[in-house]
């Protein structure tokens, strides 16, 4: 059974991807959208932007992106909760990739992103340290950098 707000431990069903080709995905958040580039074929990730417009504009900015890039698919992270209850946001990021689907025709699978940032986070800060400099470009780059993990997730679980 697909996870949904109902049925959040339910296991992931994963949309038919391409064999190759490139993969954006997305760490939904109603202030600002990180978003990570990877391969279906190598399986590499690396983080890419934060949008942080909202509404037409942020799907303005997305649009350059998959014309720039060319995605043969999309993934966006879904918060989950260990209780089994909804997680507040994780109706608007379902929506948000309901709507990446229809906008660009493309496949789109959902992943748990729950505690995405706080491992992003910590892995930028065993990266650089805990320098005051270093803390400035943490926040300006981690949720691209929790788009990241979202997307290393997909591999891993879709066994893409």
């Amino acid at each position: 059974m697909p996870r949904s707000a109902a049925n959040p431990r339910a296991t992931p069903v994963f949309p038919a991807f391409p064999p190759r080709g490139t993969v954006l995905a997305f760490d939904y958040g109603t202030r600002r959208v990180g978003v990570a580039v990877g391969d279906l074929e190598t399986r590499h990730a690396h983080p890419l932007v934060v949008i942080r417009s909202e509404g037409a504009a942020r799907f303005a900015e997305i649009g350059r992106l998959v014309d720039e890039w060319k995605p043969g698919a999309l993934v966006v992270g879904v918060p989950r909760r260990d209780d089994a209850a909804v997680h507040p946001l994780a109706p608007r990021a379902e929506r948000f990739a309901r709507q990446l689907a229809g906008r660009f025709d493309l496949p789109v699978a959902c992943v748990d992103e729950s505690y995405s940032s706080v491992e992003a986070e910590g892995r930028l800060r065993a990266a650089a340290g805990a320098r005051r400099a270093a803390g400035v470009a943490r926040a300006k780059a981690l949720d691209a950098h929790a788009a990241q993990l979202l997307l290393e997730q997909y591999f891993a679980e879709a066994g893409a």
